[in-house]
């Protein structure tokens, strides 16, 4: 791939059009296009400031890895310390530079996790099993098998299986 074809593809990936990346850069629209066109190359200091806005760095631009596309089942980190009856996977430990996390919770029968104070970004969850209660500021909130939750992670916030059998939860938090 061209040096011009991939700083495109950051770009339009960040939602900027060429005058904004070039406004972030204090450099000319007409040069991000020549750029992008392969007509002009930048010095490596121009380079340096382009992918900083980018939210890159020359080592990762350059890189000839792949980056993970499948996630293996044995690739998963376990979360120790955790209450009785609680089980949590990290599933994309392995991921750089991702803006979000995405664990597997498992819930014991009456088990609950621990109450977590305000963090910034977001919380989805999907009930893949049996059910669940979630705890916002002291709300309950239920969901069951098939169904989802969302909530801002400006709270104080924990989920609790109140049901007879084990509940299992996919949970993505923004970071």
């Amino acid at each position: 791939m061209k040096l011009g074809s991939k700083l495109k593809r950051l770009r339009l990936a960040r939602g900027y059009t060429q005058e904004e990346l070039a406004d972030r850069c204090d450099l000319s629209r007409s040069f991000i296009s020549q750029l992008e066109s392969d007509k002009v190359s930048p010095s490596v200091e121009t380079l340096e400031r382009i992918l900083r806005v980018l939210g890159t760095d020359l080592k990762h631009f350059f890189s000839e890895e792949q980056k993970k596309i499948v996630l293996k089942k044995d690739e998963r980190v376990p979360v120790y310390d955790l209450p009785k009856g609680v089980k949590i996977d990290i599933l994309m430990d392995a991921v750089e530079d991702k803006e979000l996390d995405a664990k597997i919770v498992e819930l014991e029968p009456g088990a609950q996790t621990d109450k977590e104070d305000y963090h910034d970004g977001d919380e989805f969850g999907y009930v893949v099993e049996g059910s669940v209660d979630i705890y916002i500021d002291g709300k309950r909130y239920s969901a069951n098998e098939g169904e989802c939750f969302y909530y801002s992670g400006d709270c104080v916030h924990y989920m609790r299986n109140p049901g007879k059998e084990k509940a299992v939860i996919l949970l993505i938090q923004t970071i």
